[in-house]
């Protein structure tokens, strides 16, 4: 039987209604999954984001190798109080460690065991001038080795016994120059010149006594209190050579200054300052 052309048109009609019925549910469900997926799934921009917020500040402190024990300890103190702060040391003779900034290593806070190689970092602009403190002072002292019983003062370096000394090298190492200043002040340096054996480091020239190849060494008192092989037998007497201190500041290229700024406010609190004062030190003036 055949359908009138009415009725062909009525059929039409409903299945179009009924398509664009279908296509609206359809793109409405197509839209509510793409709004879904915009609420739980942050883009890759939102994810960096809040991973750089969260990401630690990363302080990189370049020091004498003499703090070393003190800031063992400073670093749980200080991270139990700044969670959002990482603090990495660099360890080295002052000289070299002057010389990395010069020539652009990365370092937020410079804390040198002499006055001459912040006062050069300084001078070329490589440091904050207003950030600068002298935070710590330290003596030189005479170490021997644990068992040796001949050796009680400076004078005793001219024994004949005596064939070598262990000493910085001068050029980076701090503690080098104020051992030449008290034994010119003692009038030892012409005598005891010839038994001089350098260390590219103060821990290498304990190392030198604690192995029995140079008699005695010049050291800071900071770093000899940390061998159980050798012992101190002299200190230099306070005017045989200029007043020793710790100077420290903020890098100028530090790229966290405000942060590197209260690390260094930290260090002169009471509590820091009692931790470098069981290790030797001595406060700054």
């Amino acid at each position: 039987m055949k359908l009138s052309n009415n009725k062909i048109w009525k059929t039409n009609k409903t299945h179009a209604i009924l398509g664009l019925i279908a296509c609206s549910l359809l793109l409405l469900v197509l839209f509510i999954s793409g709004c879904s997926s915009a609420v739980t799934e942050p883009s890759k921009t939102e994810d960096s984001k809040a991973t750089a917020q969260n990401k630690p500040v990363e302080l990189l402190i370049s020091t004498a190798p003499s703090l070393k024990g003190s800031f063992e300890e400073i670093k749980g103190l200080y991270t139990a109080k700044e969670a959002g702060v990482k603090l990495v040391f660099n360890y080295g003779p002052s000289g070299s460690l002057q010389n990395q900034i010069e020539q652009g290593a990365a370092a937020d806070i410079f804390i040198s065991q002499g006055k001459p190689q912040m006062d050069a970092l300084e001078q070329k602009g490589l440091i904050k001038k207003e950030s600068r403190i002298n935070l710590l002072g330290d003596e030189l002292v005479l170490i021997v080795a644990k068992d040796n019983a001949t050796l009680k003062k400076f004078e005793d370096l001219t024994k004949p016994e005596v064939k070598k000394i262990g000493i910085g090298e001068a050029e980076s190492v701090p503690a080098a120059k104020t051992a030449k200043e008290t034994l010119e002040t003692l009038k030892l340096w012409d005598a005891l010149q010839p038994k001089l054996v350098m260390g590219k480091d103060l821990m290498q020239v304990m190392a030198y006594v604690e192995t029995g190849n140079a008699e005695a060494g010049f050291v800071w008192d900071t770093i000899a209190v940390t061998s159980d092989k050798v012992k101190i037998v002299a200190t230099a007497p306070a005017n045989s050579h200029k007043p020793v201190f710790l100077p420290a500041a903020v890098v100028t290229a530090s790229k966290n200054g405000d942060a590197a700024a209260k690390f260094l406010e930290y260090l002169q609190s009471d509590e820091a300052m009692k931790v470098f004062e069981k290790n030797g030190f001595i406060k700054g003036k």
